[in-house]
């Protein structure tokens, strides 16, 4: 992709090279600004960073923000000063409820609740994106280009894309979500934004259809390189790097191997935990925690990573049948094998279904578990932890609470660990679901207080690569 005001490669940065290895390795800016990898692949360090257990130790009692510099680091050495990155950061969590940023709570029997819903959104999405805007701001101004951002969303990137770079120059944004299949705040929170730089766009169809059409746009290169086209999703690098950090910071408390529990849809918030372990993390396990849309469940479990109908639930973050970063995971469990990975996600790009090689797919299950929760489940993990610790918790971490639930099977061929389950939301983001599990609304926070008094600004437009294309260029001539 063309950036006007493009540095010339320095081979003394830190590189990142394409999942499908045909893509030149490139730097953290360029990686940052790019999202996409130009041979459709998606970028990873060219090696990983490393650090000590005295290192990982020295972490406890430290300040998130400190610890997030000495991690990000590692990975922007090159592209930015250390003035830049520590300026970035503290402007990024400047505006978080709780000062430790990610909390880690204690809820009994060894199992631990990893807030991460204290930022602006009330997601999880803000600790990675609200980093992301400010080295994006940066990087943009010290090249002189402009940017196009199309992120899809299942609810709360959309966000938390929105509060991160609303309002900022030389950027427009374009949010895409399914239409009727996020929660009426989530919807609220994106479509309320008063910023003329952002552009809302309600799918007819679902959050794996919204994501096919930025891949598609992608894949246009001369519509991309004419809009300076970028993305937000976790399919960039850049949100899996500042999301190593709460696993860090968490096991640094502890101070011992944790079990980490990951809601996920995308598998970018669980891909972020192996990224920290291939950075010297020790971690006992991470377990896939999914809704009825089971595919990463039943790739683990079954060795066949094959997409289905998507099917809406009290979850709808994780209703998704298509993980983009399991390349990701596919890439380093194949040991790098570029070619191989190339031609699987081709493969099920064609087809919707990939047959997992037996010594990948031992690879990945050394890693990870995995399991599914229907919505009675859902239902049922958030009145249970409601009534046994009278904390209310969103149906998303309630789905992690359920694959906390059946470990124990699993924890008996362990070393005993303690069981961090990450909670991913505010559950006032999901009211409907918090009632009708709890019989009590949850309770709302002042950043949602009027929210549903303001003006809404949204499209809506049907599942069409086309249409959406039409749509940015006419936005961008305006």
């Amino acid at each position: 992709m063309a950036w006007r005001g493009l540095a010339p490669y320095n081979p003394l940065q830190m590189k990142f090279i394409s999942t499908r290895g045909q893509a030149a390795p490139s730097s953290f800016s360029d990686v940052l600004l790019a999202g996409l990898a130009p041979d459709g692949g998606l970028y990873l360090p060219q090696s990983w960073p490393q650090f000590t257990q005295a290192e990982i130790a020295a972490f406890k009692g430290a300040r998130y923000q400190d610890v997030a510099f000495a991690i990000l680091s590692r990975f922007t050495e090159g592209s930015f000063s250390d003035t830049e990155l520590r300026v970035a950061i503290e402007a990024a969590y400047a505006d978080f409820d709780a000062p430790q940023i990610a909390p880690l709570v204690e809820v009994g029997d060894g199992r631990y609740l990893l807030e991460l819903f204290h930022g602006p959104t009330l997601a999880f999405k803000d600790i990675a994106l609200q980093v992301l805007g400010q080295l994006f701001s940066r990087a943009l101004k010290a090249r002189g280009g402009r940017a196009t951002i199309v992120a899809a969303t299942s609810g709360d990137t959309g966000s938390a894309a929105i509060a991160a770079l609303g309002g900022l120059p030389n950027i427009d944004v374009f949010v895409m979500h399914p239409k009727g299949r996020v929660s009426d705040v989530q919807r609220l929170q994106m479509t309320t934004s008063t910023h003329a730089n952002v552009h809302n766009i309600a799918l007819e169809g679902s959050f794996d259809d919204a994501q096919s059409i930025v891949k598609t746009l992608f894949s246009d290169t001369a519509f991309a390189s004419q809009v300076s086209l970028t993305a937000v999703n976790s399919i960039n690098f850049a949100r899996i790097a500042a999301q190593c950090v709460y696993y860090f910071t968490a096991t640094a408390q502890l101070g011992v191997p944790a079990t980490f529990v990951v809601p996920t849809g995308n598998f970018g918030d669980i891909f972020a935990g192996e990224a920290a372990w291939r950075m010297g993390l020790n971690a006992a396990r991470f377990v896939i925690a999914t809704n009825a849309n089971d595919i990463m469940a039943r790739a683990l479990n079954e060795g066949v990573y094959e997409s289905g109908a998507s099917h809406a639930t009290l979850s709808p973050s994780m209703d998704i049948q298509v993980a983009s970063n399991f390349e990701r995971a596919l890439f380093e469990a194949c040991d790098r094998d570029a070619d191989w990975t190339a031609a699987a996600m081709s493969d099920f790009a064609r087809d919707r279904r990939l047959g997992i090689p037996q010594e990948v797919l031992a690879n990945l299950r050394a890693r990870y578990s995995a399991f599914a929760a229907d919505d009675l489940e859902t239902r049922e993990a958030i009145a249970a932890v409601y009534r046994q610790t009278g904390r209310i918790i969103d149906p998303h971490t309630a789905v992690g609470v359920c694959a906390a639930m059946n470990l124990g099977p699993l924890q008996s061929l362990m070393p005993p660990s303690p069981v961090v389950i990450l909670s991913t939301a505010h559950p006032a983001k999901f009211p409907d679901a918090v009632t009708q599990a709890t019989g009590i609304a949850p309770p709302e926070p002042p950043r949602l207080a009027g929210l549903k008094n303001l003006s809404e600004r949204l499209e809506i437009l049907a599942n069409d690569p086309l249409l959406i294309k039409r749509f940015i260029s006419s936005r961008l001539a305006a």
